[in-house]
């Protein structure tokens, strides 16, 4: 099952980011994410989070299962969707909409793509032509795109080790990345599949798609 977990950020590029979405993906939005679903034309299956930024008319209509926290609480709206998603059987998730102004939030919901919780499922951060995704040791990533897209392997919490990639411009064969350091940065790819795998650390793999944004945006 693939769950689609909609956010209450910037929806750059929308009409891209609907076209992602499955017919048979199951929808949640992160409390205030119901505008985007939306604006997307979405209806959501499952509204989580503590709800302070839907007012009580669209709360009273929804048509969906309504999951409250309290305001006071130690996770995001986002985590708390994510983590309701995994404990309710899904293997991959896609999450629209959690990127904005605010760099904490933003950074926040990066980061969230390395929480435990995620470790057995294929998770993508969204937004338009990029996506953002985890390489962890033993689970070989393959991205689909097309010649000339920009991938970028970023070591997260240390350094990578055992970096090996096929499909790029610049390989990589057992080597090291290193921590805040951008050896890693743009990339390029030359057909239209890539992989990469590592044999300990973590990889934020960030993948700018030439081929997703259409030429005219209806935003």
């Amino acid at each position: 099952m693939r769950a689609v977990v909609i956010a209450n950020g910037r929806l750059s590029h929308p009409a891209a980011d609907r076209a992602r979405v499955r017919p048979d993906d199951w929808i949640l939005a992160a409390d205030g994410g119901l505008h985007n679903c939306r604006r997307l034309g979405l209806s959501p299956a499952v509204v989580i989070g503590d709800l302070d930024s839907i007012d009580a008319a669209d709360l009273a209509a929804l048509q969906a299962t309504v999951v409250r926290h309290p305001e006071r609480k130690d996770e995001t709206d986002l985590e708390l969707a994510l983590e309701y998603a995994v404990g309710h059987g899904a293997r991959e998730v896609l999450i629209l909409g959690a990127l904005g102004d605010r760099w904490d939030q933003t950074l926040a919901n990066a980061l969230l793509l390395a929480s435990t919780t995620l470790d057995a499922v294929r998770t993508w951060l969204v937004d338009g032509s990029q996506q953002v995704t985890l390489a962890r040791p033993g689970d070989p990533l393959v991205l689909e795109g097309r010649p000339g897209d920009i991938l970028s392997l970023l070591p997260l919490a240390g350094d990578a080790h055992g970096v090996t990639t096929d499909g790029l411009e610049y390989p990589l064969h057992d080597e090291t990345l290193h921590f805040a350091a951008t050896r890693g940065v743009s990339n390029t790819m030359l057909g239209t599949t890539a992989t990469v795998r590592l044999t300990r650390g973590m990889l934020l793999v960030v993948h700018l798609q030439s081929a997703v944004v259409p030429k005219e945006d209806p935003q």
